[in-house]
């Protein structure tokens, strides 16, 4: 994880030259921010986090020879991986769906504005949520619809989870914001993101969609309360 201070090191990986050459012009213009490394197939995701150590990798969905899905799935099996961003033309693709169950730290959308792409990276890189609430619950919504009727078992982590742990992993699966679940279980946002951390070394998760699934399908998240 980047520290506040230190400069952020990334990684693209696109197969559209120009996409790369935009995404490198709008990050590097941030002095917090640098790109080691630029790959133009997803095959060239492992070697350039091999040889750069970026702490963020900005991954396209859809390449020629090996897609985005294979390479994050190939990418978060290394040790000490670097979070991802998967880059899509299409917000409902469904490959990112499937990246993010792969450990995808979130998506953006490829005509995201400068600024929301730089915090995007910064956010991700200091370890927390990039997805928005709304977004969180679109995707548990489609992976309801995906699984009408299902019954999967339940996770056998959440036996581990303190009382406060399982009262924070219920709002995560509603889709609230550190911020939006302080407010609503009166603590910090410090102490959110404290709470959220374990659950994710207790339940396995790399992100935050994965644990919001997880507390979807247990029935511990009032999603439904909480529109979009």
């Amino acid at each position: 994880m980047a520290s506040a201070d230190s400069v952020t090191r990334i990684g693209l990986i696109d197969d559209d030259s120009l996409v790369r050459a935009g995404l490198a012009m709008i990050l590097g213009a941030d002095p917090q921010i640098e790109v080691v490394g630029e790959g133009s197939d997803g095959s060239d995701a492992v070697p350039l986090v091999q040889k750069h150590r970026p702490d963020v990798l900005l991954m396209d969905v859809r390449m020629p020879t090996m897609d985005g899905l294979t390479a994050t799935q190939a990418v978060t099996a290394l040790p000490g991986a670097p979070k991802i961003i998967m880059l899509t033309t299409f917000d409902l693709d469904e490959y990112v769906f499937q990246a993010l169950e792969a450990g995808a730290s979130g998506f953006l959308l490829k005509d995201t504005p400068p600024q929301d792409l730089i915090r995007a990276v910064r956010v991700v890189a200091g370890g927390d949520a990039m997805l928005s609430p709304g977004v969180t619950r679109r995707m548990l919504s489609h992976f309801s619809h995906a699984n009408p009727g299902a019954r999967p078992e339940r996770h056998p982590g959440l036996e581990l989870l303190t009382e406060r742990e399982t009262e924070v992993l219920g709002a995560v699966g509603a889709g609230l914001s550190n911020a939006q679940i302080g407010a609503r279980l009166y603590m910090s946002e410090a102490t959110v993101k404290a709470h959220v951390s374990k659950i994710f070394a207790k339940l396995d998760c790399t992100n935050r969609v994965q644990i919001a699934i997880i507390a979807h399908e247990a029935g511990l998240s009032d999603i439904d309360e909480h529109p979009v």
